[in-house]
């Protein structure tokens, strides 16, 4: 039994030093990846806030993997990538190139610095790509494709989600975002009292600082001639009234009485840090045609009620658009 015993104490001495020295040695590769994480579309987007003469700095997480430290001092090479920009494209959309994510303009954005420095024993850094979106038309959908290139003294990593990063570019003011539409009903122009349709969310996209657009109706971001019922809302913060215009006669767009907003800010009742903002637009009422939907005809509707946004915000983070829970 003693015998037994020893020979037991010494394996588990044995085992312990050996799993010690497993862990001081790498377990995994050290490859260097974006840290980019994928929605539910398969892209990354960053929420970039809106300054019409401004240039607004993003920072893009660059890292090592590994259960190590970094053993080098790293110059990272970083790069534009319209090739798997193209290839998701045709994966995701075939035909429907008027769906296809389009090449974010040279004008719009800046990339100081091509080549980030990681120094021996850190493992992150960023790359600051600089924006500037004023007059950016958002019909449009906006990406920025990025690669690590490869370079002697380190790998991409392999998987591509990792080494690539598709940055779809999502400005926003203080009225932009996701609205609830289940108050909002859509009729048959002269069926007001009957049956609606509703749509359980409308999206709306950044004009200037104190305007939004939003599709009229039915009408989202899937259409071919979205760009054709744009509807402006402007924000007037003294009066709080909403003044909805569209540039498009076609459309025979016709607002029936005045629409006013209001904005309220809500401690969350059990997280202290947490305060949940909402935009409320009330008093909708409007008119356009739809004149594209069916050949040689014409479609007239009233839309009529109210649209409201929630947008949680954490006070402990002190930037902005990683203080709001996208």
């Amino acid at each position: 039994m003693k015998k037994t015993a020893v020979i037991l104490t010494l394996l588990l001495i044995t085992g312990s030093t050996a799993c010690n020295k497993d862990w001081t040695a790498e377990q995994y590769e050290q490859y260097v990846s974006f840290k980019a994480p994928l929605d539910g579309d398969g892209v990354t987007p960053i929420h970039i806030r809106y300054k019409p003469d401004g240039l607004v700095n993003y920072e893009l997480p660059v890292i090592v993997s590994g259960t190590t430290n970094n053993k080098n001092d790293l110059q990272v090479h970083i790069g534009l990538d319209p090739d798997t920009l193209r290839a998701f494209n045709d994966a995701n959309f075939q035909n429907r190139t008027d769906l296809y994510y389009k090449q974010l303009s040279q004008q719009y954005y800046t990339i100081p610095d091509t080549v980030i420095s990681i120094k021996k024993n850190e493992n992150t850094d960023t790359a600051t790509i600089g924006f500037t979106l004023k007059n950016i038309d958002l019909a449009d959908k906006w990406m920025l494709p990025l690669t690590i290139e490869p370079s002697g003294g380190y790998t991409p990593n392999p998987r591509r989600n990792y080494s690539k990063a598709l940055l779809r570019i999502v400005p926003f003011n203080d009225y932009s975002g996701e609205y609830s539409g289940t108050a909002l009903k859509i009729y048959l122009k002269g069926e007001e009292n009957g049956a609606a349709i509703v749509s359980s969310t409308i999206q709306t996209y950044v004009v200037d600082e104190n305007t939004v657009f939003f599709y009229a109706g039915t009408v989202d971001e899937n259409k071919t001639d979205r760009r054709d019922y744009k509807i402006y809302a402007k924000f007037d913060t003294t009066t709080r009234e909403v003044v909805l215009t569209s540039d498009n006669p076609d459309m025979n767009f016709h607002v029936n009485q005045t629409v006013n907003y209001s904005v309220e800010e809500i401690p969350d009742e059990i997280l202290p840090y947490l305060v949940h903002r909402y935009v409320t637009i009330n008093n909708i009422d409007y008119n356009y045609t739809d004149y594209t939907s069916v050949a040689n005809a014409t479609i007239d509707y009233t839309v009529r009620g109210s649209l409201i946004m929630e947008r949680k915000i954490n006070t402990q983070i002190p930037d902005e658009d990683q203080a709001i829970q996208w």
